[in-house]
């Protein structure tokens, strides 16, 4: 249907010849470019057309009026010396003008200029161009623009022209006005149709070189924009899990400490605290599911790659965990204050981070230490909490959730260790020794 809403209707049949026809079409093509491809086709189509050019070559030396010196004489003398020499000459001038052919896909420049010299050579002494010579003549001047020096097609054209103005310049009165007429012209068709072939060639060449550098920059900027959107996912799962899913903890926390706290509460508000707490675990839920999506998408290692947050941070972070849940939490720091490397820095503020994140969800309201140790070529980190301590799965040392694992992850990534556990006389300790300088710091 088109703009004005006419409809044009299909016969039974008829987009099916159309595709037909198109297939046949393509086949046909397919099947000259593999015929042109093949290693051998130089060599047969040169002898095929040897085989032509002699036989036309022949045939007008022994025929008269075809330009041939003592083409004319077998007509009155069965045998001349003078017409064999002719004939032989001009049948090795025909194979001279043909099979070099056979070389011009790897020697295009060698077979050109052969096959131009034996065609400039039969032109001059005899009148005469095989149509054979001048096929692989135009045959050979395209392989030489496609893939020798362009340069050399120009070049093999002047003799041509310089043949064409003599015979044009120097008509003698007669019968061999036609004869230089027909030399000029030839000549001129020559020096033409050469260059024009090796243009074409040429042409062909860029065109080729344009669609493989299309093709190159297509694949470079398909595969920048795939490691451009793993990236970009692996920077959605980290701050999904150290920002959001911290947040939504925090919410959750909050509901049921004001559940549980605010003396008088209704029911209702009761119900609704509750149903608060539960919806934003269900959310945790999902976005460990979600998070476990993304980390098998961009099969990396969930390293932040930014440094955003440092030690310097720290206290805001222990202030926002005092405020969302009303924890007691203290900062002990030991040793002399040391410039810690960028990713060491992020790596211990998550680690703690997660471990307050942890403390809120499992023993809401113990009371939390949090225990910076500087040596002079590590940190030891210590997160220590008075809760009733992890059940038996999360004690042993294989259980890891997203959580510790991404706590594992961080330590791991600066040349770190953490080890998870219960705490000797109750609660849960996150013990981790990080060193001053990253061994592999990531950006």
């Amino acid at each position: 249907m088109n703009a004005l809403g006419d409809v044009r209707y299909l016969f039974p049949g008829e987009n099916g010849a159309v595709g037909r026809q198109a297939e046949w079409r393509s086949g046909y093509v397919a099947l000259a470019r593999r015929i042109g491809a093949a290693p051998q086709a130089p060599t047969v189509t040169g002898a095929g057309l040897a085989a032509a050019a002699v036989a036309q070559a022949i045939w007008a030396a022994v025929n008269p009026g075809h330009g041939v010196p003592g083409g004319g004489e077998l007509l009155t003398s069965a045998v001349s010396s003078g017409l064999l020499l002719a004939s032989v000459m001009v049948a090795l001038l025909s194979l001279a003008a043909t099979l070099p052919l056979g070389f011009c896909w790897s020697q295009p420049a060698a077979a050109a200029a052969a096959i131009c010299a034996a065609n400039l050579i039969s032109l001059a002494a005899f009148h005469l161009v095989t149509l054979g010579g001048l096929i692989a003549q135009l045959i050979v001047m395209y392989r030489l623009g496609n893939r020798g020096p362009q340069l050399l097609a120009a070049v093999l054209a002047v003799p041509f022209l310089v043949l064409a103005v003599v015979a044009a310049v120097g008509q003698a009165p007669g019968s061999a006005v036609g004869a230089a007429r027909g030399t000029a012209v030839l000549a001129i068709a020559a020096a033409s149709l050469g260059p024009a072939a090796a243009c074409a060639g040429a042409a062909r060449r860029f065109h080729s070189m344009a669609v493989q550098h299309t093709a190159t920059r297509e694949a470079i900027a398909g595969t920048l924009l795939e490691h451009s959107a793993r990236g970009e996912r692996a920077r959605i799962s980290r701050e999904l899990h150290d920002v959001v899913a911290h947040h939504i903890s925090m919410i959750a926390v909050q509901a049921e400490t004001a559940r549980l706290t605010t003396a008088g509460m209704p029911t209702a508000g009761a119900q609704r605290l509750l149903a608060i707490g539960d919806t934003a675990r269900a959310a945790l839920t999902e976005m460990r599911r979600l998070l476990g999506v993304l980390r098998e998408d961009t099969g990396e290692p969930t390293v932040d790659r930014q440094p955003q947050p440092g030690l310097g941070q720290l206290n805001d972070l222990l202030d926002q965990a005092r405020d969302a849940s009303g924890i007691c939490a203290r900062l002990i720091v030991q040793g002399w204050l040391t410039a810690l490397d960028p990713g060491v820095e992020l790596a211990a503020y998550r680690i703690i981070q997660e471990a307050l994140t942890n403390a809120r969800r499992h023993a809401p309201g113990a009371a939390v230490d949090v225990e910076l140790h500087f040596t002079d070529d590590a940190l030891h980190l210590r997160v220590r909490d008075n809760g009733p301590g992890p059940p038996s799965a999360s004690a042993s040392p294989g259980a890891s959730g997203h959580g510790l694992l991404g706590m594992r992850e961080r330590a791991g990534a600066v040349g770190g260790e953490l080890h998870t556990g219960p705490a000797p006389g109750g609660g849960f300790l996150v013990q981790a020794t990080l060193p001053s300088k990253a061994e592999e710091y990531v950006a």
